[in-house]
């Protein structure tokens, strides 16, 4: 018996240090034939509800310049139906768990539904890169880290939750970034007070030239400055994502004006509450989920037809001021824009012996973007708890497909929190051109002095 249970635990311990095989030459001769370049169905669905995918937006349209709030090329659409708490149980099968609860909780909460425009696209590069490296990207640790990929996404036909939630992470979103946006934690009655950020990314990952031993293990490198209330102004957030968390975990400080000082900062992960939240979102919530997968067991259910946010273009305007999208329990649906999209549904389950304050989360996927579109996260009581929506655009002198604003809505207090207001604000500039050394400690002590 002792015999059994030992070969039993050996043959475990095997399984969670494997890697896992990349897909065959044969498979990755589909990208960009009855696949997408990134994996996603090439053609539409059955009813025409769901275009084919045509390449996505290339160009910006005409009058763009760099800078400018992006106007809307899907501006003259009509809204199809609007689906409300009265007319849901026709449309549920389209419709995620939380948008159904927000329907049934929140009397003016309602989705308007336009046309679907598969919009996503990237440059070709990533497309070429995809093909390459699905050849040779591997899980390893049992998924809790990526090995053989950079640049492309590394599983473009996934076969299970681990692969796609990886494929979210890593997706393309430019080389470099900078924006400057507003936070609003949200009162049941309507009240808040804006917190304003200006964060930076350099997204090494999927920059030109870049090689996985040039990566030295980092995916991202983020910085957060916080501008406005005077009580948080000079606070600055540095972190360095890693693609195998295993063999080394993500690596954040913080700078404090007050003390002057450049602190490790380990707590900034997991289920800590996200920066000047009001503890209404995770660290691990945003851009929808990130960092360490490894307190979850993650289930691919499939895919699925589902209203999500997208296009939403209409919310990305300057012409509409903060006060004009926050109000009471969620933000106003008369900008939001919702259309029908084939979505990878994935379940995340807390692993025996590991702490979180989501005991369940199904994230919902876009196949043409990568992008966590919406996620429902459950209680340790099982009831759903918080919903999230990543409202987004295609940025299409870059091109990426990307947020302009996140929500979380915590269904059970009747708070919510707009992340990434961005209306009354520059626009993002995907130009900046950044050196490894202007995310190290000592740049962030530098600039805490000045």
């Amino acid at each position: 018996m002792l015999k059994h249970a030992l070969i039993f635990t050996f043959a475990l311990l095997l399984i969670a240090g494997q890697s896992f095989a990349a897909i065959t030459a044969e498979q990755a001769a589909r990208l960009g034939a009855d696949l997408t370049p990134v994996g996603a169905e090439q053609a539409g669905n059955a009813d025409g509800t769901i275009p084919a995918w045509d390449g996505g937006i290339t160009t910006p349209p005409a009058g763009y310049e760099k800078g400018m709030h992006h106007p809307d090329p899907y501006a003259d659409d009509k809204i199809q139906v609007t689906i409300t708490a009265a007319n849901m149980e026709q449309y549920k099968d389209q419709l995620t768990v939380g948008h159904q609860e927000m329907l049934k909780t929140y009397d003016g909460f309602k989705m308007n539904v336009y046309p679907t425009h598969r919009s996503a696209s990237s440059p070709q590069r990533i497309y070429d890169m995809t093909k390459k490296v699905s050849q040779t990207a591997e899980l390893v640790n049992g998924g809790d880290g990526v090995t053989g990929t950079v640049n492309g996404i590394p599983f473009p036909i996934p076969a299970s939750g681990i692969e796609v939630l990886w494929n979210h992470m890593l997706r393309y979103r430019s080389d470099f970034a900078s924006r400057k946006m507003a936070q609003a934690p949200m009162t049941r009655g309507g009240d808040y007070n804006l917190v304003k950020f200006e964060d930076e990314f350099s997204l090494i990952y999927s920059q030109e030239g870049m090689t996985e031993e040039k990566l030295k293990n980092r995916i991202l490198l983020f910085r957060q400055d916080v501008k406005s209330p005077a009580r948080l102004a000079g606070n600055v957030l540095l972190v360095h994502e890693t693609l195998n968390q295993v063999q080394e975990p993500r690596a954040a400080w913080v700078y404090n004006p007050g003390q002057r000082r450049v602190r490790r900062a380990p707590n900034v992960a997991y289920d800590n509450p996200g920066t000047a939240s009001d503890s209404l979102r995770t660290s691990d919530q945003f851009d929808m989920f990130n960092g360490a997968p490894d307190r979850y067991d993650w289930k691919l259910v499939g895919k699925k037809e589902v209203y999500v946010p997208y296009n939403n273009y209409l919310l990305h305007s300057d012409k509409l001021k903060y006060k004009d999208i926050l109000q009471p329990l969620h933000v106003n649906p008369e900008y939001l824009r919702y259309e029908l999209h084939r979505v990878w549904v994935i379940e995340a389950t807390l692993r025996e012996g590991s702490r979180h304050l989501y005991k369940k989360r199904t994230f919902y996927v876009d196949e043409d973007s990568w992008q966590i579109m919406v996620a429902d996260n459950y209680d340790n009581r099982d009831q759903l708890w918080r919903v999230s929506e990543a409202h987004s655009i295609n940025y299409y002198e870059v091109p990426t497909f990307w947020t302009t604003l996140e929500t979380h809505y915590d269904l059970q207090s009747g708070r919510y929190l707009a992340l990434g207001l961005d209306n009354e604000s520059s626009m993002y500039d995907f130009d900046i051109k950044r050196t490894d050394k202007d995310y190290s400690p000592g740049a962030l002590r530098r600039a805490g002095r000045r």
